[in-house]
């Protein structure tokens, strides 16, 4: 008897497998064999694992997109200013200790607030692939003038 239990085929995802007696076998060439063809995809998994899902590969959505580290990093200092602006958290100290992290950490997402409004909604809606780091983000949220920080921003990006 032979089992194919992986997937064979071509990208779009078809895969093929085979039970019953095995049509090579000498003793048993006169039984043909049962053919079954499935779709089938492979996902992500805990620590980047390939897993194989059985189906056809969800389309990819808005939902589903890759959100840029820094777009997460606006979205986040956004909602703690807001946290702590409602008397949720009573400063910096409050958020580092619930979060695990430094004081100083918690600054330098915090001062991603500085940036002027219309950078700010560009970093919460950047695509993939845009390599935007927050080391070169807090050089220009020290300027204090919105301005000049749009015409670095669009200089830059």
């Amino acid at each position: 008897m032979r089992r194919d239990t992986g997937a064979t085929g071509g990208p779009d995802g078809v895969g093929e497998a085979t039970s019953g007696p095995d049509p090579t076998a000498r003793h048993g060439a006169t039984q043909a064999a049962t053919v079954a063809t499935y779709r089938v995809h492979f996902r992500r998994g805990d620590k980047g694992r390939r897993r194989l899902r059985s189906g056809q590969e969800p389309k990819p959505t808005e939902t589903n997109r890759v959100v840029p580290r820094i777009a997460k990093l606006m979205a986040l200092a956004i909602h703690l200013d807001k946290q702590i602006r409602a008397g949720v958290f009573e400063d910096y100290a409050d958020i580092a200790r619930l979060g695990g992290v430094s004081r100083a950490r918690v600054s330098q997402i915090m001062d991603l607030l500085n940036l002027a409004p219309n950078v700010q909604e560009e970093l919460l809606y950047l695509r993939a692939g845009n390599r935007v780091s927050e080391r070169s983000l807090r050089g220009i949220a020290t300027t204090s003038s919105w301005a000049m920080q749009t015409r670095t921003w669009n200089a830059t990006w």
